[in-house]
């Protein structure tokens, strides 16, 4: 884990270490996203099961759904960024 004792034994640590750097903060941070989504999903959901949106009043609905595809999109782009980009650097 990067930090004051990262030691990385391959070649090219200071890269190594702000890989790993902003692999755990961006993960870090979707993860929260994802988390918060999930709450906010099941608070539509229960608001759902209580019949409090009808084809008048559905704007909730629709933003929960448009934060949950921006995380959804966001990971899109993070994941070849952090497992499908730097592949070729390891035989290095």
């Amino acid at each position: 884990m990067p930090g004051p004792h990262f030691h990385w034994e391959g070649h090219f640590p200071k890269p190594a270490e702000q890989f790993y750097s902003l692999y755990f903060a961006m993960t870090g941070l979707h993860a929260l996203h994802m988390i918060v989504g999930v709450g906010i999903m099941t608070v539509i959901a229960v608001l759902a099961w209580k019949k409090n949106f009808d084809e008048e009043y559905y704007t909730p609905v629709e933003v929960a759904g448009l934060y949950w595809h921006f995380v959804d999109i966001v990971w899109i782009f993070l994941f070849p960024l952090l497992y499908l980009i730097g592949g070729h650097f390891k035989g290095a």
